[in-house]
C-alpha cells in the first residue's frame, strides 16, 4: 500500500489533520505519524502531540495507522502500552506502533544521560518486552535499565497491535529482527533499503511485515523542488550519528550550515518528474514492503496530494 507521512514537526495538528483525511479522497491507503518533541529546525516549527493527533485522526478517516516511538525517556514503556491499548480498543486493527532507540532532540527533556547506542538498543528491547507484556495482558515488575512495577493494562484492545522495530542500518535492522513483529526504516536510497531489508531478514525477520517511511520532495519544477527539500530536510544530509545524538533545533541549524542545496540529491528523492517518482516507488515495493509512506518534505502538501492521487496512485491500485 502507499501510503502519507504525517509530519509533526512541519505543520499544525489541525493542518495535519486536513492534510491526512484529503490523503484518504485522494486514494493513499494507510498513514503513518511522527512523534516528536522539538522539530528540527526553525523552518518546520511545529511539534504537536502524536498521541492525541493519532485519536482524531483514526476517527476522522478510516485508514490505518502506524507511529514511531521511543520508549525509555521521556515515555514510560508502560504507558507507550497504554496508548497503544487504548487506540487499539476504539479502532480495532487500524494501528501499529514502531518502537526506537530514540534520538537525542527529543528525548533530553527528560534530563537523562544520553547513552551510547548498545545501551539504548538495550533500553529498547527491555522496553519492548514490557510493552508486549502489557498488551497480552501479563501484570509486569521489571528492573533493569527501565523499570516498571507492578503494571497491568486493564482496557486491552480484542488483537494486539503489531510492534516494528525502527532501523536505518543494517546493524540495527538485525537487532530488532530477533523481537519485533515487523521492520520500519526511513530514507531516500533503494539500494541502502536492500541492505537494510536483507539484513532484517537474515535476523530472523523472514516473512514479517515491512513498511518504509520515504523522503522525497515533488512540485511542479525541479528547482522548487529542490528548494523544498533544501529548506525543509537539509539535516538529511549529516551523516553518522549527528542525526540522534545533537540536542537542540539550533544544533541542527548550526551543523548544517556547510550543506549546499544541491547536496540534497544525494539524501531526498528530489524530482519534478512524476514517473520517476513511480519508479522509486515501485523499487520499494519489489523489496517485499507492505506499506510505503511518503513524506513529502515540502510545505505544498495539497498539491502534492493531488498530484499523486490523480497520476501516480492510480498505477499502484492493486497493491
Amino acid at each position: 500500500m502507499i501510503g502519507y507521512h504525517a509530519s509533526h514537526e512541519q505543520f499544525a495538528p489541525s493542518e495535519l489533520l486536513r492534510f491526512v483525511r484529503h490523503a484518504e479522497s485522494t486514494g493513499f491507503r494507510c498513514a503513518m505519524s511522527s512523534d516528536h518533541f522539538k522539530p528540527w529546525g526553525s523552518a518546520q516549527g511545529h511539534s504537536g502531540y502524536a498521541w492525541s493527533w493519532l485519536g482524531a485522526a483514526l476517527q476522522a478517516t478510516s485508514l490505518p495507522f502506524g507511529v514511531i516511538s521511543a520508549p525509555g525517556y521521556r515515555y514510560h514503556p508502560a504507558v507507550l502500552a497504554q496508548a497503544a491499548a487504548t487506540l487499539s480498543e476504539m479502532y480495532s486493527g487500524r494501528l501499529w506502533m514502531a518502537l526506537g532507540s530514540g534520538q537525542r532532540l527529543n528525548e533530553d527533556i527528560a534530563g537523562h544521560p544520553w547513552p551510547q547506542k548498545a545501551e539504548r538498543n538495550a533500553r529498547l528491547k527491555e522496553c519492548a518486552e514490557i510493552v508486549r507484556a502489557l498488551l497480552d495482558g501479563e501484570r509486569v515488575t521489571h528492573r533493569g535499565l527501565v523499570t516498571a512495577v507492578d503494571a497491568q493494562l486493564y482496557s486491552r484492545p480484542p488483537v494486539r497491535p503489531l510492534l516494528y522495530g525502527a532501523a536505518v542500518t543494517e546493524e540495527t535492522a538485525a537487532f530488532v529482527a530477533g523481537w519485533a513483529d515487523g521492520l520500519l526504516t526511513a530514507g531516500s536510497s533503494p539500494a541502502q533499503a536492500r541492505k537494510v531489508v536483507d539484513a532484517f531478514r537474515r535476523g530472523g525477520g523472514e516473512g514479517k511485515k515491512m513498511a518504509v517511511q520515504v523522503t522525497m520532495s515533488w512540485a511542479p519544477s525541479e528547482n522548487e523542488a529542490l528548494d523544498h527539500a533544501f529548506d525543509q530536510r537539509r539535516f538529511q544530509a549529516l551523516g553518522g550519528e549527528a542525526n540522534w545524538d545533537l540536542r537542540t533545533p539550533e544544533d541542527f541549524e548550526h551543523a548544517t550550515r556547510f550543506v549546499r542545496r544541491e547536496d540534497m540529491k544525494d539524501c531526498v528523492l528530489v524530482s519534478s518528474d512524476l514517473g520517476r517518482h513511480a519508479e522509486w516507488l515501485n523499487a520499494f515495493l519489489d523489496m517485499g514492503f507492505s506499506e510505503v509512506l511518503l513524506h513529502q518534505v515540502g510545505r505544498n502538501q495539497i498539491e502534492f496530494l493531488e498530484a499523486f492521487g490523480a497520476k501516480v496512485l492510480p498505477q499502484f491500485a492493486s497493491e
